[in-house]
C-alpha cells in the first residue's frame, strides 16, 4: 500500500520535473523585466486559527493576533493574482503536529485543508513522523501535492520515500529545489515514531544531486529546502559544496529571518512559525537570468488579510468534531505563558511544576520544545487555559515516567544537554532549546568547551551531591530503553505511571485554579545575559 502511494507522489512530482528538463528556453526571453515570487511557510505545527503571537521589541514582550490558515490563503491568492505566472508556494514541514486538531485526527483533518491551500510542493519536517510511517505517508498523499525529500528511505528496502527534488521553469528561468529532512530525527523524537524510515546525512548525496540539477537538468537557480535548524543551515551555506547553490530556504527553528543571512556560498532564510508569517522572496529576471533579489517576512495579520471565506468554512467542517473539547477551559493564569526564550520560559516552568507536584520527585524534566503559540492575558487580566492550549503545549500526551539517578549522572547529563544547544560546532547541535526542569537550579557558561559549562547545580536549594540518589520524572519516550529518561541513560528503578502528562497538568490546574508562572532563574547562562531568544554566533541576527 505504501509503495503505490509513494509511487503516486513520485509520479506527480516527477511529472512537474519532467516537463521542464533541459536548458532554459531562449524563446521565452522577451527582453522585458519580469519577477518570480517564492512564498514559504514553515513549522505551522497544526495551528489553523488566528492566535496570540509574541514579539520582542525595545527589550520588552508584547503580543499581537496573527495567523490562521484562512488568512494565509488570502495572502496566497493576492500574491498569485499579482504575479499569476510567476509565483511558487512551498511549505517547509512540521505541519501536522502541534495542535489538538492535529493530534486527535492524527493529521487526517489536514488533508483537505492543505490540498485547498494551493501549495506547489511540500517537504516533511522532523515532526511529520509523529503518528508513524504509514500514517505519515497516508496524510502526505491526501494533500495531492508534490512532496520531496532527498534523504528519507524505506529502511527495509532502501528505496526513497519521496522524489529528491522539484523543478519548475518560470519566465524562462529554471528553478530547482532539493529537500533535506533532519538526519537526527530518531534521536530528537521518540524512536518509535520513525520506525521503518532511514535518514541519511545530507552530504551522502548532496554533491551528486547538485551536479544532476545543474549539469543534466539545466537548472539556473538552485535552492536547498532544509528542515535542519538555523545553525546547521547557516553552517551549510558556508560549505564549499554549496558553491553552485543560490539559496537555503530553511525551516525547523522558527527563526524570523527578516534579512537573508549571507553565507559564503548561499543566502539563508527562515519564515517564523505557526502560520504567523510568510516568507516572500522576489527575484528580478532579465533575459532569463536573475539580476536582483528582495526578501520580506510578511506578518499574517487578519486585519490585513481577512480570512478566506471558503477556507474558513472548510477548516470549520474538518475540525467541528473537536471544537467542544478544544474550547473547554481547564484553568487560568494571571501571567502570560510563552515558550520563546532559549534558557527558561514560564510555560515550561508551569508544566514541570505540575509534574513534580503530581509525582513528588526531586526533579521533573521536560524537553526544550519550541512549538506552541503563547497565551496572552485577556482584557480581564487573566489567561484562560483550554484543552486546545494544553494540546498546543504538549501535543504528544505520553505517560509520566519516574526513576532515580545519582548527582554525577545528572551533572553529566546536563553537560550533554547544554552541548546540544550551545555547541560551537553547529553540526553538533540538535533539537530544541535548553531542557526544562522543576526542583533544580543551574548556572552555566554557554560558551565554554564541552563538559566544562556547569558552574553550579542546586537541587531543592542544596548543592548537588555527586553520590546521592535523586528521584526524577519526565515523559516516557516510546521506543527508548527502559533505563533511559529524557536522554539520560542508566537510571535506576524506572517506573511508568498510569497517568499521562495531560492528566497531571489538568489535576494541577484544578487544585490551584489560577496559576502565575514566571521566569525564576532556574537556569542562568552567566555569559549570555537574561533575554536570549536565539543562538546564531557569527551573525548580527536577533529574534524579534
Amino acid at each position: 500500500m505504501i509503495d503505490k502511494k509513494i509511487l503516486g507522489l513520485a509520479a506527480l512530482s516527477g511529472l512537474v520535473s519532467a516537463c521542464s528538463t533541459g536548458a532554459s528556453n531562449p524563446s521565452n526571453h522577451t527582453g522585458e523585466t519580469q519577477y518570480i515570487t517564492i512564498l514559504q511557510t514553515a513549522d505551522i505545527h497544526g495551528q489553523l486559527y488566528a492566535h496570540d503571537e509574541l514579539f520582542w521589541e525595545n527589550d520588552r514582550i508584547h503580543f499581537k493576533t496573527l495567523g490562521g490558515l484562512a488568512s494565509v490563503k488570502t495572502l496566497f491568492e493576492r500574491e498569485r493574482e499579482a504575479n499569476p505566472k510567476g509565483t511558487i508556494i512551498l511549505d517547509g514541514g512540521d505541519l501536522i503536529q502541534g495542535s489538538a486538531e492535529a493530534a486527535l485526527s492524527e493529521g487526517n483533518a489536514f488533508g483537505p485543508i492543505v490540498k485547498a491551500m494551493g501549495y506547489d510542493f511540500i517537504i516533511p519536517g522532523n515532526w511529520e513522523v509523529v503518528y508513524g510511517k504509514q500514517q505519515m505517508t497516508d496524510v502526505l498523499e491526501s494533500y495531492e501535492t508534490p512532496v520531496i525529500s532527498a534523504n528519507m528511505y524505506h529502511h527495509e528496502s532502501s528505496d526513497p520515500l519521496f522524489p529528491p527534488y522539484f523543478i519548475r521553469e518560470v519566465h524562462g528561468v529554471k528553478l530547482g529545489f532539493i529537500s533535506y529532512n533532519d538526519p537526527e530525527i530518531p534521536i530528537r523524537q521518540n524512536p518509535s515514531f520513525s520506525e521503518g524510515i532511514r535518514f541519511d546525512p545530507i552530504r551522502a548525496n548532496l554533491d551528486a544531486l547538485i551536479a544532476e540539477l545543474k549539469d543534466e537538468k539545466g537548472v539556473d537557480v538552485l535552492f536547498l529546502v532544509t528542515h535542519i535548524g538555523i545553525s546547521k543551515q547557516f553552517d551549510l551555506a558556508n560549505h564549499p559544496a554549496l558553491e553552485r547553490v543560490d539559496y537555503i530556504l530553511g525551516n525547523d527553528t522558527h527563526e524570523r529571518i527578516r534579512t537573508p543571512l549571507d553565507g559564503k556560498f548561499a543566502k539563508v532564510t527562515e519564515p517564523g512559525a505557526f502560520a504567523s508569517f510568510v516568507g516572500k522572496l522576489t527575484l528580478k529576471v532579465e533575459n532569463g537570468r536573475v539580476t536582483e533579489d528582495t526578501y520580506e517576512l510578511l506578518e499574517v495579520d487578519p486585519d490585513v488579510y481577512p480570512p478566506h471565506t471558503a477556507m474558513s468554512e472548510l477548516i470549520a467542517r474538518e475540525t467541528a468534531q473537536y471544537r467542544q473539547e478544544t474550547e473547554t477551559i481547564i484553568g487560568y493564569s494571571s501571567t502570560p505563558l510563552y515558550r520563546y526564550f532559549v534558557v527558561e520560559n514560564p510555560m515550561d516552568n508551569f508544566i514541570t511544576d505540575a509534574a513534580r507536584w503530581k509525582t513528588g520527585v526531586d526533579i521533573s524534566i521536560s524537553n526544550g520544545f519550541r512549538f506552541s503559540p503563547p497565551i496572552a492575558l485577556n482584557e480581564n487580566g487573566v489567561a484562560p487555559i483550554t484543552e486546545g492550549h494544553l494540546w498546543n503545549m504538549l501535543p504528544v500526551n505520553e505517560k509520566v515516567k519516574t526513576g532515580k539517578a545519582t548527582g554525577e549522572q545528572i551533572a553529566n547529563w546536563l553537560e550533554s544537554e547544554l552541548h546540544h544547544v550551545f555547541a560551537q560546532n553547529p553540526t553538533e547541535r540538535f533539537g530544541g532549546w535548553l531542557v526544562r526542569f522543576s526542583g533544580m537550579e543551574i548556572e552555566f557558561y554557554a560558551n565554554r568547551p564541552e563538559g566544562e559549562r556547569i558552574a553550579s547545580i542546586l537541587v531543592g536549594g542544596e548543592p548537588l551531591q555527586t553520590d546521592k540518589l535523586y528521584t526524577l520524572s519526565a515523559c516516557r519516550r516510546e521506543g527508548e530503553a527502559d533505563n533511559m529518561l529524557c536522554r539520560m541513560p542508566n537510571i535506576l528503578e524506572p517506573q511508568i505511571m498510569e497517568y499521562t502528562i495531560h492528566d497531571a497538568v489538568k489535576e494541577y490546574l484544578q487544585f490551584h485554579d489560577t496559576i502565575s508562572p514566571a521566569v525564576e532563574s532556574r537556569a542562568q547562562a552567566l555569559d549570555l545575559g537574561d533575554d536570549v531568544l536565539s543562538q546564531l554566533p557569527g551573525t548580527s541576527y536577533h529574534f524579534h
